[in-house]
């Protein structure tokens, strides 16, 4: 059962076609669209702003969305939040990428289509471009996306869509076997190469 808490009157909102991993926790005022994927022990504190994860937006493990009272913090459609990213206040734009252990702080706008390198940090109020390649601690834009890399994060949201409606169907709390099985399947996927491998491939 995921953990959902009301405060204040305010109570979680999610969509029935969302998923949302039972060790995740939505508290207040979080609004979670149809085919979003919400990741094991991601963490959305509604408790001061509003939290918006648009349609097919993903958010994976150990992420954190919060922000200040009067603000919201919001991910556009199929945008995609990597492992352990925090976002605060901010607004990250339709098909953005943030990448694993970035943050993006208050007010900061990431623009459409761009993609936020892992353990990046993106400094309060910085406004990125559209379709641009975000790097560093402190953040800086990099260089303009291609079409091919824009054309990968897509392929990889949509992977977290397909795992959406996987999850809920198929996914269920059970005890970890003793040994390994004889011809133990393994997980079907279409191929899909983490960048820096399908920069090599498209070369």
């Amino acid at each position: 059962m995921v953990k959902v808490y009301e405060i204040n009157g305010v109570t979680p909102v999610v969509h029935p076609t969302a998923y949302v991993h039972p060790s995740a926790v939505l508290i207040g005022d979080v609004i979670v669209g149809p085919r979003c994927y919400i990741g094991p022990l991601a963490s959305l504190r509604g408790d001061f702003g509003r939290l918006i994860l648009e349609e097919g937006a993903n958010l994976q493990d150990t992420c954190v969305m919060h922000g200040f009272p009067g603000a919201d913090t919001v991910v556009e459609q199929d945008g995609h939040i990597g492992h352990g990213a925090v976002l605060h206040g901010c607004r990250i734009g339709r098909n953005a990428l943030v990448g694993m252990n970035s943050v993006v702080m208050d007010n900061a706008v990431i623009g459409a289509e761009s993609i936020v390198a892992a353990m990046s940090f993106v400094k309060a109020g910085m406004e990125v471009p559209p379709r641009s390649l975000v790097v560093g601690s402190p953040a800086k834009v990099a260089r303009s996306l291609r079409d091919d890399e824009i054309q990968w994060k897509s392929a990889g949201t949509a992977q977290y869509q397909e795992l959406a409606v996987r999850s809920m169907l198929t996914m269920r709390e059970t005890v970890a076997l003793t040994e390994l099985p004889p011809q133990r399947p393994r997980m079907q996927w279409d191929s899909a190469l983490p960048l820096h491998l399908h920069k090599n491939a498209s070369a």
